[in-house]
């Protein structure tokens, strides 16, 4: 089932995510409608937050970048509870994006290599080091299940640029090519 995606000014994405276990109920309908949501907005990557869900919980289908990369040719994974254990090699920069502020692309400086440790769909531990793409794309949605958007990462000068078409998005005076849900607006008192 194709999922909204929650808008940048939803209090979930600031949120730092709850680990989940082997129990949490319908997980592989939901790993599955995430794959399903994410391939539908022709994403790379999509984390829980993103569909409402506080937890701690990203799916990546990084093959897009195949072409360009080899190793992202079949790099399709599921990473539950995971934490980031090292960054490091030089920061690089390149434009990113994200399903929840449709329209908007802007350089981010990240670490080219990590080591993250985290679940599978079986519960099954991993302790894996990523370069390159595959390091920038996991830290993304890393960041989003500890409450951290890209955005965070831009200079105070940039942030003020785009804070119109921020608000935009965040009160839905955006077109996206996906379904998405859009923060409620708060109530003013009298």
């Amino acid at each position: 089932m194709i999922l909204p995606i929650v808008a940048y000014g939803d209090a979930v994405l600031r949120k730092k995510c709850e680990e989940i276990g082997p129990d949490y109920p319908e997980l592989d309908r939901l790993i599955a409608d995430m794959f399903e949501t994410m391939y539908q907005a022709s994403g790379v990557g999509l984390a829980a937050p993103q569909i409402g869900q506080s937890i701690r919980l990203f799916v990546i289908d990084a093959s897009p970048y195949g072409d360009d990369e080899d190793s992202l040719k079949d790099f399709k994974k599921i990473f539950i509870n995971a934490e980031i254990l090292e960054r490091g090699g030089k920061d690089w920069s390149t434009g990113e994006g994200c399903l929840s502020i449709p329209d908007i692309r802007e350089d981010v400086s990240r670490p080219e290599d990590i080591t993250i440790r985290y679940m599978d769909e079986e519960f099954g531990e991993h302790t894996e080091t990523y370069s390159g793409m595959a390091a920038r794309i996991i830290q993304h949605e890393y960041d989003h299940v500890e409450g951290k958007l890209f955005t965070d990462y831009l200079s105070p000068l940039k942030k003020r640029m785009l804070q119109n078409r921020l608000n935009a998005i965040s009160k839905g005076e955006i077109r996206a090519e996906y379904r998405m849900r859009f923060p409620k607006p708060s109530r003013k008192r009298r």
